[in-house]
């Protein structure tokens, strides 16, 4: 799992990013990246790349943070390791919090 940042200095932007490798998702079909940034939307497919990596990039608005997590094969949440921190949800459970800065 990684994520990769690149603020863009034209706009007030921060480019996320958000991999996760095969072997981290065990030969799953899909792979949904839901958090804050899209209303939590479950649907939010990830690419799956010819390695059976996955990889999505999205442009968050620079100087936020936002809640998220990957949803694998539709049942099975997971966290990124490499997040900037994590935070309790409503639910107990942690989520993965990336800084756009």
């Amino acid at each position: 799992m990684s994520l990769k940042k690149q603020v863009l200095k034209s706009k007030p932007v921060c480019k996320v990013t958000f991999r996760l490798s095969k072997d981290e998702v065990k030969g799953a079909e899909s792979v949904a990246l839901a958090g804050d940034f899209n209303n939590w939307d479950t649907t939010a497919s990830m690419k799956q790349l010819k390695t059976g990596d996955f990889t999505t990039l999205l442009e968050l608005e620079k100087g936020k943070s936002y809640e998220f997590r990957y949803l694998v094969d539709g049942e099975k949440w997971i966290n990124e390791p490499e997040a900037d921190r994590f935070a309790t949800n409503e639910f107990g459970e942690e989520n993965s919090v990336v800084e756009a800065i």
